[in-house]
């Protein structure tokens, strides 16, 4: 991408959090790369875009693939060796994107095993890990990249080398670049041992403000007018900004980062519980990285206090439904009580009408091209509401509640009333309960061996896993499997005239290695959310066990999606997605009350899953009902009922019935369901690890006598 095209980076108003992070990068990229999170069209791409024109040229060795630096080449490079003080030319850092679909060997190279074979030479193509050494790699929507991808990206930016290995060849070449990931959300989270290898974080989010979204119109049209006359109306401030970054550069080695500082550095990480020591390493970095941005030589309290709302945020979740972020008082009362203890230090900077500094020297408080607002977002704003977190612990109500199997006319008592209270008619809708705690579940698998996305649920043919036979290559080879490769060629070696020691091998001799791993599956929750389910006690232990299967989910790399039903209809409360928190959301917002309107549950879930084999036809979905199998409403309910759990029998779609039948009187209608659905039914108590050992071997069994009738 030409400078001309590219949008300045001092043009990008407000986003302070994140053009400082990226800054303190570019400064000292020890720091380890920043992850962005937050909504779409808020400049977290155009950011990081616009970084690369800011850093300094690099110097290469002529004809170097790998980038190798003339004034101290990589002894172990592919290319090399290389002689010192040989030629070389300079060119701009790069900014290298790694798409989402990119395969292994398109993101740390190929190795040619054909060659490697028959003539023992180690043919290498280089891949994005070589293209940007000493640059920028930047990854778009890096929490939908899979699992083993994100490994070994950033396995390469902890070690600043990538190695790869096939059947006995091995390559290794230097791999140091800014690393830049971003990701919205709301599409799914990082793990929390992927979210501990960035090393900052920034929260970005719109501006509510009129002007400065007038701003961001105003100026993203003049670029998009012209943009080579409105990248040099801003040539001015982009040479600043440059000089500035190159000057940060020099004086960071000279930056000293005292016994007291370090102190408090020490303290912060062990206030907030950060597990292991690299966040401590990480403010460390950060800290120093920011005085030397701020042109000073030692690490003042206010670095530490920058460095850890940029380093801990996303070290501190202990679970996928915690929401990132760090109570600023509390951190101000720790950095208050260090200073005690070590009274030559200054105290701490109050937040009061502290401002973080412009990265660009500027006063522009505006947001971004796209649509960005300044810093992390305002709770005032709605940016968050809490639902992203674990749900409160149920509490007891002052009065007795509703009897669990009451009627569902006699269910409608408002939440905290007596159950001696005039009853409310089950129609009207009720308060949504707080989940019950959650519980580790036991994995419910789909049965046979798919094909679908890398997870860890369900049995599945994968890039990944271990061998159980080779097949003939379709297009390029990846995995090759080398007794078979040996065993095709053996027989031809006198017929291709093999005189020396080496193994005549022909591209018809290869073959690929089958393996078997574990895939992610779609899971489709269907709720009932009627009348019969509103007894709190019921209804909270049926929004815990979801969410116990919901964290399950998120664990194994599932799509989940939430169909709900009650008084008349059904609705998808949430699309088959990858973000599992948003569904605990949704989850613990449902209300209840109604009539039972079972079979038009079903059919919505039949909808839900024909569209999605229609985007994804490889993802296999486990269907789990979650009811006590009563249908009410419209005429003949149960046959209706009957006749759409017959639709999914008819599809094969693997089934799980949580039976929330409780009381001494038990009518057995989610066993019935399950028997129309083919699956199997279990209880709320049966669904808990200690209980469960022997459902996935039900569930496989179920599926397997109804394909040998």
């Amino acid at each position: 991408m030409s400078t001309s095209s590219r949008y300045p980076f001092t043009a990008i108003v407000g986003q302070d959090d994140l053009r400082l992070a990226l800054l303190l990068n570019a400064v000292s990229p020890a720091v380890g790369g920043v992850l962005v999170r937050g909504e779409k069209g808020t400049a977290k791409s155009t950011a990081v875009r616009a970084l690369a024109a800011l850093l300094p040229p690099v110097r290469t060795v002529e004809g170097c693939r790998f980038s190798c630096d003339p004034a101290a080449p990589d002894p172990g490079c592919p290319d090399g060796p290389h002689p010192a003080d040989g030629p070389g030319g300079e060119r701009a850092a790069r900014m290298v994107e790694l798409p989402v679909g990119a395969s292994e060997d398109r993101l740390v190279g190929a190795l040619d095993i054909e060659r490697a074979l028959a003539e023992g030479v180690k043919a290498f193509e280089p891949g994005l890990l070589a293209d940007a050494h000493r640059g920028i790699l930047y990854v778009d929507e890096v929490n939908l990249l899979h699992d083993h991808l994100i490994d070994l990206l950033l396995d390469a930016a902890a070690m600043g080398a990538s190695y790869v290995e096939r059947e006995g060849v091995s390559v290794r070449h230097a791999a140091r670049f800014l690393l830049v990931g971003t990701m919205n959300p709301e599409e799914g989270e990082l793990r929390p041992q992927l979210l501990d290898r960035f090393g900052l974080t920034v929260e970005v989010a719109a501006s509510r403000e009129p002007d400065q979204r007038v701003e961001v119109v105003r100026r993203r049209l003049a670029f998009e007018d012209d943009p080579a006359a409105f990248a040099g109306r801003w040539s001015g401030e982009e040479a600043g900004l440059r000089e500035r970054v190159a000057a940060a550069r020099a004086l960071l080695p000279r930056v000293r980062l005292g016994d007291g500082a370090l102190r408090r550095i020490a303290a912060v990480c062990a206030a907030f519980e950060v597990d292991g020591m690299r966040g401590d390493l990480v403010m460390a970095r950060t800290a120093t990285a920011l005085a030397a941005w701020a042109g000073r030589t030692e690490v003042a309290v206010e670095d530490v206090r920058q460095a850890a709302l940029l380093a801990l945020p996303h070290r501190r979740r202990r679970n996928p439904f915690d929401a990132p972020g760090l109570d600023e008082e509390k951190l101000d009362e720790v950095l208050r009580d260090a200073a005690a203890d070590d009274p030559e230090d200054e105290p701490p900077t109050p937040p009061e009408g502290q401002a973080p500094e412009e990265p660009d020297g500027g006063d522009d408080d505006g947001p971004g091209p796209d649509g960005g607002g300044g810093g992390r977002p305002d709770p005032g704003d709605g940016a968050g509401d809490g639902s992203g977190g674990l749900p409160p612990q149920r509490t007891e109500d002052s009065g007795a509640p509703a009897p669990e199997d009451a009627p569902e006319a006699l269910t409608g008592a408002e939440p905290g009333e007596s159950g001696g209270g005039t009853p409310r008619p089950a129609s009207a809708e009720q308060r949504a309960v707080a989940a019950g705690e959650p519980f580790r579940t036991k994995v419910l698998s789909v049965p046979g061996l798919g094909a679908g996305a890398a997870g860890r649920r369900s049995r599945a043919r994968t890039e990944h896993g271990r061998t159980t036979g080779a097949t003939r290559p379709e297009g390029a080879l990846t995995k090759l499997h080398l007794t078979a490769t040996v065993r095709a060629a053996a027989p031809h070696q006198r017929a291709r005239g093999r005189s020396g020691r080496g193994l005549v091998v022909r591209r018809d001799d290869l073959r690929q290695a089958a393996r078997e791993g574990r895939e992610g599956n779609l899971v489709l929750f269907v709720v009932d959310a009627s009348g019969s389910m509103a007894a709190r006690r019921r209804m909270g232990a049926v929004k815990g066990a979801v969410l116990s299967l919901l964290l399950d989910a998120y664990q194994r790399r599932d799509k989940v999606g939430l169909v709900t039903f009650r008084g008349r209809e059904a609705e998808v409360a949430l699309p088959p997605t990858s973000s599992v928190d948003a569904a605990a959301a949704r989850l613990q917002a449902l209300p209840t009350g109604g009539r039972t309107p079972l079979a038009a549950g079903l059919l919505k879930a039949h909808d839900v899953l024909r569209v999605e084999r229609l985007r994804d036809a490889t993802r296999r979905p486990l269907l789990v009902v979650v009811t006590d199998g009563r249908a009410t409403g419209g005429p003949e309910p149960v046959a209706l009922a009957g006749r759409a759990a017959r639709l999914h029998a008819a599809e094969a779609t693997a089934s799980v019935v949580v039976d929330c039948e409780t009381g001494p009187v038990r009518l057995g209608l989610a066993g019935e369901l399950a028997r129309e659905l083919r699956g199997t039914a279990v209880t709320l108590d049966e669904l808990r690890a200690e209980a469960l050992t022997g459902l996935v071997k039900d569930v496989t069994d179920h599926h397997r006598a109804r394909r040998a009738a």
